[in-house]
């Protein structure tokens, strides 16, 4: 318990103090947002703001997870550091985007496929490493079962071992494409994704605290238990996250001093995708991650729209955040009402995890 205070509190400090020496960094560096010209006129006002913020609480979630298991003396564990290895590749992939876009002075970055490539090969250096490192019960980080709210019993595996690999790993893909282009879409307005991501990352804080006060001690599993290999330390993952998040909000609500960026929201998507994945909660991630959903199909209904009657559109604008602001609603108003909507999808997903478990009892 003290290990999630501690690494919330040094993440949360880290980035609460240290941003204002990034974003001078940033601008002697030239790190300016670039700002679409189709997008809400009053956006434009931004060009050249510093970007690349992910940078701040992706390192400091990292800095605060070891810091505080050096001064709890305890081992990091291996789930823990996968993901932040995950975390941290999807952050280097929209790194080199956000880097390609300001020396370019363009909105073109890394092309699509480049993108990816990258996330297909972050993905599968996860997912190999994630069967791997068994504890004393036996258990790796990752599952090849299917998981709602623990393992569904739908194992990839029955296929056999190169097919059942093979199809874990493209299911990891998937999850890892999903969440880094919903939190990517949703990173559009000031404070919009952070906000959001806040509340996510707070659902897997209660989520690894929980299965870790209920988790396996044999393998033979009491009723209600789990078979999650490392639970707290992934809550303590999630709490330098948290941390991390409220610290860099402070900097970019509205107006903003600095933006996350590609860097950021694609960090952020792989740190989520990874804690799926490993507390056995990859379609509870549908529900967690509801905005995120609503983004990225806000987008695909335009698109799909658009081809189909030959340039008509649904919305004013896609991603669904800026239809609303041409349509007239103040940015903060978007704001808050999203994240609204994600804290209705986030508590309706935590209380349903809690009701499979007092189900099983």
């Amino acid at each position: 318990m003290i290990a999630l205070l501690v690494a919330g509190g040094i993440s949360m400090l880290y980035s609460l103090f240290l941003t204002p020496l990034f974003i001078r960094g940033f601008r002697r560096l030239r790190w300016g947002q670039f700002i679409r010209e189709d997008g809400p006129q009053s956006h434009h006002a931004r060009r050249g703001t510093p970007t690349m913020g992910g940078l701040i609480f992706i390192s400091g979630t990292v800095v605060a997870y070891f810091g505080a298991k050096l001064l709890m003396q305890e081992t990091p564990s291996i789930s823990a550091m996968l993901v932040l290895l995950l975390a941290v590749g999807c952050a280097a992939i929209g790194f080199i985007d956000d880097y390609l876009k300001v020396r370019k002075q363009q909105s073109l970055g890394l092309g699509g496929w480049s993108k990816i490539i990258g996330t297909i090969v972050v993905s599968i250096a996860f997912g190999l490493l994630a069967l791997n490192f068994p504890n004393r019960l036996g258990l790796t980080p990752a599952s090849t079962e299917i998981s709602l709210f623990r393992d569904l019993g739908i194992d990839f595996m029955s296929l056999g071992v190169v097919a059942g690999i093979g199809l874990f790993l493209v299911w990891v893909i998937a999850i890892v494409t999903s969440a880094t282009n919903g939190v990517n879409l949703t990173d559009g307005l000031d404070g919009l994704a952070g906000g959001a991501s806040i509340l996510v990352f707070s659902a897997y804080l209660v989520i690894g605290f929980w299965q870790n006060s209920q988790r396996c001690f044999a393998t033979i599993a009491e009723p209600g238990c789990y078979l999650v290999r490392d639970p707290m330390d992934l809550a303590v993952v999630s709490a330098a996250f948290v941390g991390g998040l409220i610290g860099f909000l402070w900097w970019n609500t509205s107006p903003a001093h600095i933006y996350m960026g590609d860097t950021g929201s694609f960090g952020l998507g792989g740190a989520i995708a990874a804690l799926a994945i490993l507390s056995r909660t990859e379609l509870l991630l549908v529900l967690l991650g509801g905005l995120f959903i609503i983004e990225v199909g806000s987008v695909i209904l335009q698109r799909a729209y658009f081809k189909v009657t030959k340039g008509k559109r649904i919305f004013l604008m896609s991603p669904i955040h800026h239809h609303f602001e041409l349509k007239g609603w103040a940015e903060v108003t978007v704001v808050v009402r999203f994240w609204i909507i994600a804290g209705v999808c986030v508590m309706a997903g935590v209380g349903l995890f809690y009701a499979e478990w007092v189900l099983a009892q």
